[in-house]
């Protein structure tokens, strides 16, 4: 399947390294698609129209507000359209590419290392064999989850967002030792190690988080202890605002 990229910036470049595959890409940086062309293999094109001809899906890399811009250009030539546009639902992909397949998803930086989430909204596409294709090319960069479309969004600032979070609490981790005499980069080495081995134990436990709590702490133990005084910090309630401010910000 040839792959076209309309938009050339951090996240498509982290597709398509994910996919290791030649493909087309535009961008209005005319530099950034060429060196993106010149890591992954493939061509830069000069306009998205060019891409749209030529690919056998279009990957919108796009800014959102930017949709209708880019929908008259593409449009006319696409075969097949897939966005990872954030905060623009099935309606108004199908609005701005009717009677075209159109498809949803929203993948995470880690889809670079193939160790992304990537969520599909259901309902996409149309044709039984092509959706079996489109989702296919998507889940190989991870784990793949379909949900409704309604939910793409709250489903986005769980996981499109959260590496920023991790990397936040990754950084949080290792100052606290810097504080206390542990030299940064050997802080780093242990932190990143335990947030990766912890990511492996909680897919070996069904994702049991209380599961890995229980095995790690004990009553009135050094953990528990620790655990307790991240819940006074209001650690619960930190992430559930910062969804809210993500969900709002996208509401504007």
């Amino acid at each position: 399947m040839q792959i076209g990229l309309i938009g050339c910036g951090n996240m498509a470049r982290a597709l398509a390294r994910g996919w290791g595959r030649p493909l087309l890409c535009a961008d209005p940086v005319a530099d950034r698609a060429r060196s993106l062309a010149a890591e992954v293999g493939g061509e830069a094109l000069q306009t998205n129209a060019e891409v749209a001809k030529r690919a056998d899906v279009v990957i919108l890399c796009h800014k959102p507000a930017q949709l209708s811009e880019v929908a008259e250009d593409v449009a006319p030539h696409a075969n097949a359209v897939a966005s990872i546009l954030a905060a623009t639902p099935l309606p108004a992909l199908r609005a701005a590419y009717p009677g075209k397949p159109v498809y949803r998803f929203i993948p995470s930086l880690p889809v670079e290392v193939r160790q992304g989430a990537v969520v599909q909204a259901a309902g996409s596409g149309g044709d039984p064999q092509l959706d079996g294709e489109v989702s296919a090319l998507f889940a190989e960069l991870g784990t793949l989850v379909v949900l409704d479309d309604s939910l793409i969004d709250v489903a986005m600032g769980l996981m499109s967002c959260g590496p920023a979070y991790v990397a936040l609490v990754a950084e949080a981790q290792i100052d606290a030792g810097v504080r206390k005499g542990i030299p940064a980069a050997q802080g780093a080495a242990l932190v990143v190690q335990t947030l990766a081995g912890t990511a492996e134990l909680l897919r070996r436990r069904d994702n049991d988080t209380m599961a890995i709590r229980r095995e790690v702490s004990s009553p009135g133990g050094l953990t528990a202890r620790g655990l307790d005084a991240l819940e006074r910090g209001g650690v619960r309630a930190a992430f559930s605002d910062a969804l809210d401010a993500v969900l709002e910000a996208g509401r504007r």
